[in-house]
């Protein structure tokens, strides 16, 4: 019988995808672990692999589409000595739970993630309207009543392009349907480009990526919805910068202050594991290990991968896994399980001179650190004035789960680590 080959869930949190590439052809044989197809999520490009064996027979979602919603059904996989007419029976067939797997995606994580139902109509008996998760973000902000626009995308799906000509509420009013919530409004003025053109102001269009949208949405949402406050404080280095001085001079490997950030994250939260919490809205989750996740510019954007059990690692595996992680982060050869968790984010800009600055959440996470450059500055020690190097790290605190006097103390156990660096090494 014929398999359909759906898009598949690469991460829990995953709703939509851009199919990025397709690697095998209509016609080509396909065997179990064979790549047939590159998804591109949020985070980074992953391969798709085949379970069963066949002939793609026809691939319905062409490569380099965007906004692919998980379980649409992208291709249908023939059996030896089926032909071309099985083809149309696809779709009303349930699909094998296998037919594809991420690859270097866990079979267990597989299993819960692997569709179990074909793709139905637009609008079941019942009224009910499938449409992608970009088609009814549209649908909303233009009050368009789905039930009335006829679907083009696979077994009748509505997909974005129904609704560019749909005029806004027109669809609402002939239903009689009550008109769907406004969208936030904006803020007031003409957006970027309309001020270019109002101005003669020369420009041109980048188009975004699908990565960098979806980074966009999940910043906005960390703001919008998570009560930030932060915490700053000032660490002496020279301790720090004579230890990391003699290790690399003895050791002939290069740790570098990062590295020594990242293990006092972790350590820090060991020691004081109060600030090692997410908030739900039924618990509060208390983490009993200290992942620190973090953040790596890329060229598509940016993306956090994690030193797992950081407070149990040497300054030496942490440096070592932490540049084998940020050349696979720019090259969007990490696995999912190497950046979607962790307990706590570090975010480093000290290395372009910035003095300090505040960091967005990255959620569920409770709190980030952002820090500053080592820089020589004037203090004043025992009523005299001496220059000393001292880092600036701010931490940004979700209040719903840390209170202002524990970040504090979480910050406070922080600081003796990083003045007193012996302690990291023990």
């Amino acid at each position: 019988m014929p398999h359909n080959v759906l898009m598949p869930a690469l991460s829990p949190t995953m709703t939509e995808g851009k199919l990025a590439k397709w690697v095998k052809n209509e016609g080509d044989k396909v065997k179990p672990g064979m790549v047939i197809a590159e998804i591109e999520t949020d985070k980074a490009t992953m391969e798709v692999e085949a379970v069963d064996e066949g002939t793609l027979a026809k691939i319905l979602v062409p490569a380099g589409t965007e906004g692919v919603a998980v379980n649409t059904l992208i291709a249908v996989l023939l059996e030896e000595g089926e032909d071309a007419s099985a083809i149309s029976k696809a779709g009303g067939a349930a699909p094998a739970a296998k037919t594809v797997t991420p690859a270097n995606q866990p079979a267990a994580e597989a299993a819960k993630t692997a569709p179990t139902m074909a793709v139905a109509p637009a609008v079941k008996s019942e009224g009910r309207v499938f449409a992608s998760p970009l088609a009814r973000r549209i649908a909303k902000e233009k009050g368009i009543d789905l039930s009335a626009v006829k679907g083009s995308g696979p077994h009748g799906r509505i997909v974005k392009s129904d609704l560019e000509n749909a005029p806004a509420g027109a669809a609402v009013a002939k239903s009689g349907a009550s008109a769907p919530a406004k969208a936030m409004p904006q803020a007031a003025g003409p957006d970027a480009k309309s001020l270019a053109d109002a101005y003669g102001i020369p420009y041109k269009l980048v188009p975004n990526a699908g990565v960098r949208k979806i980074i966009a949405r999940r910043l906005t949402e960390s703001k919008q919805t998570i009560p930030h406050f932060y915490l700053t404080v000032d660490c002496e280095l020279d301790a720090l910068l004579a230890l990391r001085k003699d290790i690399n001079e003895a050791g002939g490997y290069r740790i570098s202050v990062n590295d020594f950030v990242i293990k006092a994250t972790a350590v820090a939260l060991e020691k004081y594991p109060a600030a090692n919490v997410s908030w739900t809205d039924e618990n509060l989750v208390q983490y009993t290990r200290a992942d620190v996740s973090v953040a790596v510019a890329t060229p598509t954007g940016l993306i956090t991968p994690i030193i797992v059990d950081a407070a149990n690692k040497s300054l030496k595996v942490i440096s070592s896994e932490m540049k084998d992680l940020g050349i696979r982060a720019k090259e969007g050869k990490l696995k999912p399980q190497e950046f979607q968790g962790g307990t706590i984010s570090v975010s480093n800009l000290g290395m372009f001179g910035i003095r300090e600055f505040s960091a967005i959440i990255n959620p569920p996470q409770g709190a980030i650190l952002a820090v500053g450059a080592g820089e020589q500055r004037a203090i004043v020690k025992d009523g005299q004035v001496k220059v000393a190097s001292v880092m600036t790290i701010t931490m940004s605190v979700d209040h719903r789960c840390i209170d202002g006097a524990v970040g504090a103390e979480y910050l406070q156990v922080f600081k003796k680590l990083i003045e007193a660096p012996m302690g990291l090494l023990l």
